[in-house]
């Protein structure tokens, strides 16, 4: 790449503001709102049943292009997309009753609390649940989607990572993947809960966590290879000189192996890594503000410190990163469990209760809590702190964590609305399947490994194609085709029945 055209497309994504948070709402509410449309289709004429070459498609316009449009051409529409997405939906709902409310009709089963709790204790404890697959590959799409996208004009210089202080989409993807991760991390420590297994020794611990790190750390290692060694553009200031986003993922396994070694003083799980999300957020802060950490970290000579001050921006942000991780998992505790093994651990729950009542009032408590938490540290409402992705700052921290159990919240209860009555049956008595898109179960079921791609299609568009000079409806085809190939190598490892595991 010419170092004018480098320095160019440096340029094009330094020194930018964000947006706010009302419009990224807005944007990414494109993902529940398209599983709305999928979910009427399928609920209401089994459309994606048996899965074709024609459900891929629309499957794939619904569940990949329409995130990208949100954030291109509908980029300063996007409540009008979302109108036109729902309008079908609401159509659909309104003119055909679903064949499981059909069946409801004609044989008139009972179905009292009891019945409930007795049909629910056959599953796993922790099942596959289809919101989780939805909300997690929802945001892998946006996610790969946005790493190119950000590359060309179409892309609003709003929706990229800021440079300092303030909110955008791109920002608060990068910690949604951590968020994310941190859920699904939730799944280990929930076996040996439900076991009634002693707690591993931290030696133990650790090399388990070394074996998770080490993948993620040589994939650093060759994307710092990659982009040095090509002259590919970087924005230094986002994680340091050398320091890059698979780094950040890689050290996180090794010091939550060490954060399992505090007592947990009979607290149940949900509650243990909440308070060790919020008490690291906390003296995080505390340590930004008054060591002079922050002015270091966004003003400081960078030569300072050798490699810590090289890459100031990724050793310090790891601390915020870390908080979102375990805030994740807190989530995972209560999220991932069946009905069976939450009711069953809550010693407060009677036969009365629908079980799956619980986990909804855990999310729509559990959102409240942590939009009211960021409330106070906002710059409207409370501390007058602003949240920054630079600095991972307590502000960030909670800003992530509440969109992403609004997310999961949203995500749950269209999946309740429309697929609840159809458990028992869903063709071929695969409920999973039915009320997932293929498309997102597949990115779901590798996305590390599809994100990697991702990453290497991104820097070979960059190097074959110059972005800046790309017209609206070039851009768009690009990324379109580009988003086509991501697809294509989730759903084929998929059909193959192939597992990545890196």
């Amino acid at each position: 790449m010419a170092p004018s055209l480098k320095s160019q497309k440096e340029d094009f994504v330094s020194n930018l503001t964000g947006g706010t948070i009302s419009e990224i709402n807005l944007v990414t509410a494109v993902a529940p709102v398209t599983y709305i449309l999928f979910a009427a289709f399928q609920s209401r004429l089994h459309f994606f049943h048996p899965y074709g070459p024609v459900q891929l498609v629309a499957d794939f316009l619904l569940n990949a292009v329409a995130i990208l449009l949100s954030t291109t051409l509908y980029s300063k529409f996007p409540l009008l997309l979302n109108l036109l997405i729902l309008l079908p939906a609401i159509i659909l709902c309104v003119g055909i009753t679903p064949a499981h409310q059909k069946a409801k009709r004609l044989a008139k089963p009972k179905h009292d609390a009891s019945s409930i709790v007795t049909k629910t204790t056959s599953e796993p404890l922790l099942p596959k649940k289809p919101f989780v697959t939805v909300y997690r590959g929802s945001m892998m799409v946006i996610t790969c989607a946005a790493i190119l996208a950000v590359d060309f004009k179409i892309f609003p210089r709003r929706f990229a990572k800021v440079e300092n202080w303030g909110t955008s989409l791109m920002d608060l993807g990068v910690g949604s993947f951590v968020f994310s991760s941190g859920l699904v991390s939730a799944r280990q420590v929930l076996k040996d809960h439900f076991a009634k297994k002693a707690a591993s020794s931290l030696l133990a611990r650790m090399k388990g966590a070394m074996r998770s790190s080490l993948p993620l750390l040589v994939l650093g290692f060759v994307r710092l290879a990659m982009v040095k060694g090509t002259g590919y553009a970087e924005h230094v200031t986002e994680y340091g000189v050398h320091w890059n986003f698979f780094f950040t993922l890689g050290f996180l396994p090794p010091l939550l192996a060490l954060l399992q070694s505090i007592p947990t003083g009979g607290l149940n799980p949900t509650a243990l890594y909440t308070l060790l999300s919020l008490g690291v957020g906390l003296v995080y802060q505390v340590v930004l503000e008054s060591t002079g950490l922050q002015a270091y970290v966004l003003i400081g000579d960078r030569s300072k410190f050798g490699l810590l001050g090289m890459n100031k921006e990724g050793i310090s942000s790891f601390a915020g990163y870390l908080a979102i991780f375990l805030s994740g998992m807190a989530t995972g505790m209560y999220v991932l469990p069946s009905a069976t093994a939450a009711t069953t651990a809550a010693a407060t729950t009677t036969t009365t209760t629908n079980p799956r009542n619980r986990l909804l009032k855990n999310l729509l408590i559990w959102s409240t809590t942590w939009i009211c938490l960021f409330a106070t540290t906002s710059e409207y409402w409370g501390l007058n702190v602003t949240p920054s992705r630079r600095l991972a700052n307590l502000p960030y921290f909670l800003w992530v964590t509440a969109f992403n159990t609004v997310q999961l919240t949203a995500f749950y209860l269209i999946e309740r609305f429309f697929f609840d009555g159809a458990r028992e049956s869903a063709p071929g008595g695969n409920y999973y399947a039915f009320a997932v898109p293929r498309v997102l179960h597949a990115v779901n079921r590798n996305g590390l490994a599809v994100f990697l791609v991702a990453n290497l299609l991104t820097g070979l568009v960059n190097v074959v194609v110059n972005t800046l000079e790309v017209g609206r409806m070039g851009a768009v085809g690009v990324l379109v085709a580009y988003l086509g190939v991501v697809v294509a190598v989730a759903v084929g490892l998929d059909w193959r029945d192939v597992s990545v595991k890196l």
